[in-house]
């Protein structure tokens, strides 16, 4: 395949050694008012963070970042989006689910595994059947969850890879269980039988949900993400939960071209029976195996302390992510949290000096 043919520029701006914070958005604003809707602008700059912050002002302002040329000085390729761009993404983004964050300390991730029945084109974990497992081992989870407990800890949420390949997921979710409640993402695909239904039909199901991975109402758009045949076993395996009495959570991961598949997607859930407030609809995170989606780092999402047999990160979805990893070591949390308040405590400090009154009447 050859090189794709870019768009001619309508104008051209040269930011300099400006930063998205010091005026080089006044400027882009006022050049991007100066063209036309489908139009495109060059951009050239020799800051390096532009290259973080300019694709999020653009998705913001309904604005299309086209192409990022150069290895500094670069060249970026913005195309004006049509009159209520911005407020077309707002209206998809409203697809999305949102929710208060949770406090610091309240709620811990704990990687089970990393291994997968699935090999889905957006994995943030970049699991597969192929990845290396990197089993917790339960005295680890165990150690894990007392001194998430004692700290004050309401909540464990249990992912992957797929939990149920776990061979000694029982034993995790049991003593997590009796200390705090636990959510077990899964793929739903694989305690139809044996001994892993077994593992299924031992958890507490007053203590204990599962939170299954549906993506469409059909399985058009799931089993293109998932696999062929994916989407009729997670059903499948959603109708097997509930009959055993469990409370099933439903969670769908969507590229932004997808969002508007969502209202079907309520709609048979409404068929299913599964509650408004146990849908989740999140984007793709650009992370794992995701080509694109939605950027992630310290001042973009909020942290959710995950652990692994690899150590501490900021949150689930950078769990692949070396520039979000806490701590080379998953024990103790106190540290971890610590480091994590710290890091907190730095941004609201930023964020309080980073914007004066300057009066002048």
């Amino acid at each position: 395949m050859g090189t794709p043919t870019l768009p001619t520029p309508s104008a051209e701006l040269d930011g300099g050694d400006q930063d998205c914070g010091s005026g080089l958005l006044l400027s882009l604003t006022g050049a991007m008012h100066r063209i036309e809707a489908g139009q495109v602008l060059l951009l050239r700059t020799r800051e390096k963070s532009v290259l973080a912050d300019l694709p999020v002002w653009a998705r913001l302002a309904g604005h299309e970042l086209v192409a990022v040329q150069g290895d500094g000085p670069w060249q970026l390729l913005v195309r004006r989006g049509g009159p209520g761009a911005a407020a077309g993404r707002d209206r998809l983004a409203d697809v999305l689910s949102t929710g208060t964050p949770a406090e610091l300390g309240t709620r811990l991730w704990l990687y089970s595994n990393f291994h997968c029945n699935l090999a889905c084109a957006y994995c943030c974990a970049q699991s597969s059947p192929k990845a290396d497992p990197r089993s917790m081992p339960p005295v680890l989870a165990a150690a894990a969850v007392e001194e998430f407990a004692s700290l004050g800890g309401k909540e464990l949420l249990v992912t992957g890879g797929e939990p149920f390949l776990h061979p000694e997921l029982d034993q995790i979710v049991a003593h997590a269980a009796a200390r705090v409640p636990v959510t077990v993402l899964t793929n739903a695909m694989v305690f139809g039988r044996g001994r892993r239904r077994e593992m299924l039909e031992s958890m507490d199901t007053a203590r204990v949900v599962l939170q299954v991975s549906l993506d469409s109402a059909s399985p058009g758009l799931h089993d293109a993400q998932r696999g062929a045949g994916s989407h009729a076993r997670a059903i499948d395996g959603i109708e097997q939960a509930r009959s055993l009495g469990f409370r099933v959570k439903v969670a769908a991961t969507l590229h932004e071209e997808d969002l508007a598949s969502a209202p079907a997607l309520h709609t048979r859930l409404d068929q299913v029976g599964i509650p408004v407030e146990d849908r989740l609809v999140r984007p793709v995170a650009h992370e794992g195996f995701a080509a694109a989606g939605t950027h992630i780092s310290l001042d973009t999402i909020e942290p959710e302390p995950t652990l692994s047999v690899d150590g501490a990160w900021w949150h689930p979805v950078a769990v692949t992510s070396n520039s979000l990893r806490v701590s080379q070591n998953p024990l103790p949390l106190a540290d971890i949290f610590a480091v994590m308040r710290d890091i907190l405590n730095m941004q609201s400090a930023s964020q309080t000096e980073g914007r004066h009154v300057f009066r002048c009447t």
